[in-house]
């Protein structure tokens, strides 16, 4: 399954973008016989179905089901080209140093989140023989609470940001499109923390060229009964997200 015509995405991010939904609710929804996933320990290409991704080295895969499959059956349904999916996730990884918990990881310079997800997709690539056609980014939880809890401010989270997408631009290519799944809200914590972050999400999409806020709606998660729990998407809407995701990704490659 090798060519130019397909394409290739990477999802990164913290828990939620390693999905801690329902399988059974992903894979009988949303099954697409062109929708495909890079398995960094068989070094292959397989069938897309939840749980998507790995154990490997810091990423984990997803715990029952992700936004993958929603994502990949409704964008092949659009573009009616095959889609490959590469996974990079880490479960309360920060994006900024500072808001870097015990041993769960920072996508900060410091850490090794980077340069794990660089290695995974250009293993991934080689097989593929294709380009990167777009970063799915889904994180900031962990940040909010670093915010509300006085470690850090609004502005690290944004300069944290802005290094990330600059490192992935020059690994990727500086036209490579980054796509930002907002930060929701999460029960029994402040409101104030996510919405810095999402307001540095917001400007980062306006100042950087091939930033764009795919998916805005999270904050209503909970009035929407659409979490499993405090800080977690439920299935519903996870496939939500992946649905409108992929609205959104074929406007803008195509």
């Amino acid at each position: 399954m090798q060519g130019i015509s397909q394409q290739t995405f990477l999802l990164a991010g913290q828990s939620n973008a390693t999905g801690q939904g329902d399988k059974l609710a992903s894979n009988s929804l949303y099954h697409s016989r062109n929708a495909f996933e890079y398995d960094v320990i068989l070094d292959s290409i397989k069938g897309l179905q939840d749980p998507s991704g790995q154990k490997w080295k810091d990423l984990e895969p997803a715990n029952s089901g992700s936004i993958l499959p929603a994502f990949a059956f409704s964008l092949t349904q659009k573009t009616k080209k095959p889609v490959v999916v590469i996974t990079a996730a880490r479960g309360g990884s920060s994006c900024h140093q500072k808001a870097e918990l015990s041993n769960y990881g920072t996508w900060d310079q410091s850490g090794n989140l980077f340069q794990q997800a660089q290695e995974k997709v250009n293993a991934a690539l080689k097989i593929t023989k294709s380009n990167l056609s777009g970063i799915i980014w889904m994180q900031g939880e962990r940040d909010a609470n670093a915010i509300n809890d006085g470690i850090m401010n609004a502005e690290n989270y944004k300069q944290a940001l802005v290094s990330l997408i600059s490192r992935f631009s020059k690994e990727f290519g500086e036209n490579i499109p980054f796509f930002i799944i907002q930060t929701g809200y999460q029960s029994g914590r402040p409101k104030f923390g996510n919405d810095q972050v999402r307001a540095m999400q917001t400007l980062v999409s306006k100042e950087m060229p091939q930033v764009f806020i795919a998916y805005d709606k999270t904050s209503q998660f909970m009035e929407q009964n659409w979490m499993k729990d405090h800080v977690h998407y439920n299935q519903t809407g996870l496939n939500e997200i992946g649905i409108e995701v992929s609205n959104f990704v074929s406007t803008v490659l195509h």
